[in-house]
């Protein structure tokens, strides 16, 4: 184990360049710096056979704001033939991961500030257990995102082509609408038919990854995880049944979700559908 203080964007080129096939980087964050970064370090082989996973937060806030730049990602794709990429809204962790044999987790995002002008901290780990339990920790939790594809990148980059290219500021109206397009994009995903049966299998999904991380959790629990998640799903719409109001819909959507997962024998409750939940094993 190393720590990474000053000059830490050296150890990462060195990373990347000895990555032979498979790379996970986890960053809130990309500029074009950063892509060109990558581009410069890897192997040619690897951009030709190897296979880029990325996570990443890419919420239209974000973009209206110049935090991040979804013209970056596209550069991506023209960079490495095979690559995954997901979106997940809260995502803070920034790891860079190389074939299970070496990961550096850092505060530093793959842009000009976090590779050469701000103050980063981290450290080095080439202890093969320790990668690979960091890397699967980063993958299921990655799962849970959005995956974007090419033709998803560039719809993001036409929508905000002004901000980018004219200098305009986008409105709170068409970031709106480009988040209702990811989550359009997030349904589909899932090959369901109906949009109930898609939030079915993402929130589905996402219990059962909250009860193998953490173990037996209350619905209450849950429901501060899943919204950390889904922000997207977890609206303020209620549902409203025959006149009466039963909460939150996507609360109940939670509870529709347990409910099915116990029906497949996945999981079971102790004291009561509200009480703590558990996988079977």
């Amino acid at each position: 184990m190393e720590t990474l203080q000053k000059n830490w964007s050296s150890v990462l080129g060195n990373l990347f360049i000895s990555a032979k096939s498979e790379l996970t980087i986890s960053t809130p964050f990309l500029s074009d710096d950063g892509v060109e970064f990558l581009a410069k370090s890897i192997s040619k082989d690897f951009k030709d056979k190897g296979f880029l996973r990325i996570i990443t937060n890419l919420s239209p806030r974000n973009i209206q704001q110049r935090a991040t730049n979804p013209f970056s990602f596209g550069r991506i794709y023209d960079t490495v033939n095979l690559v995954q990429l997901f979106h997940l809204p809260n995502l803070h962790a920034k790891v860079y991961i190389r074939d299970n044999k070496e990961a550096i987790i850092t505060s530093g995002n793959l842009t000009a500030g976090g590779l050469y002008k701000n103050y980063e901290y981290g450290i080095s780990v080439d202890d093969n257990e320790i990668v690979k339990n960091i890397k699967n920790d980063l993958t299921d939790y990655g799962n849970l995102g959005t995956l974007l594809d090419k033709s998803a990148i560039q719809l993001l980059c036409d929508k905000f082509s002004n901000i980018y290219n004219k200098n305009e500021f986008i409105k709170d109206s068409d970031v709106i609408d480009i988040e209702k397009d990811l989550l359009d994009i997030k349904l589909r995903n899932t090959k369901e038919k109906s949009v109930d049966k898609s939030i079915n299998y993402i929130l589905s999904k996402t219990i059962e990854y909250l009860l193998n991380k953490f173990g037996p959790l209350k619905v209450t629990e849950m429901h501060s995880y899943i919204q950390s998640i889904h922000p997207d799903l977890c609206g303020t719409e209620h549902r409203i049944c025959n006149g009466r109001d039963y909460g939150l819909l996507w609360q109940h959507q939670v509870r529709t979700a347990l409910v099915s997962l116990n029906r497949q024998n996945k999981i079971y409750h102790q004291d009561g559908r509200n009480g703590i939940w558990q996988l079977k094993n």
